[in-house]
């Protein structure tokens, strides 16, 4: 291989590390954008802290209870049951405020922000049903 072949090869070799670096970049950034706007609609993200007393009373003040069940359990008029099976913060958040089924959506002004953090909080915090494989009644 002649001297010029190898200069050409290295100088190949740098321009990809220079374009891999700079694609690094630009993927990070894009992340970082991207990850911002969905921040900022809600669709990712923690719950915000709620107190989960004052959810349980909260939940039946609002009204929750007639369709989702006194103890979130389901079966009412037509919620499903919630307890133990409660959604990430983003989904129940948007649930409640843009529902796509026949709930009612419950704005802001309805339920505010903190009341439906409390609410959230008092769901999380109820433990999901036992598998049925576990119940001796079922069994043969």
């Amino acid at each position: 291989m002649s001297r010029r072949t190898t200069r050409r090869t290295a100088l190949a070799h740098a321009s990809m590390r220079h374009t891999h670096a700079w694609s690094a970049i630009l993927l990070a950034l894009a992340a970082a954008v991207l990850t911002s706007q969905l921040l900022a609609r809600g669709q990712i993200g923690t719950a915000p802290q709620g107190d989960a007393d004052r959810g349980k009373k909260l939940f039946v003040d609002r009204g929750c209870w007639q369709c989702h069940g006194t103890a979130a359990q389901g079966g009412g008029i037509a919620g499903p049951r919630l307890a133990g099976r409660v959604p990430a913060w983003p989904a129940f958040s948007r649930a409640v405020r843009r529902p796509s089924e026949e709930m009612v959506p419950y704005t802001e002004k309805m339920l505010p922000e903190t009341e439906l953090a409390d609410i959230y909080a008092w769901l999380k915090a109820i433990a999901p049903p036992p598998p049925v494989s576990s119940l001796p009644q079922l069994k043969p």
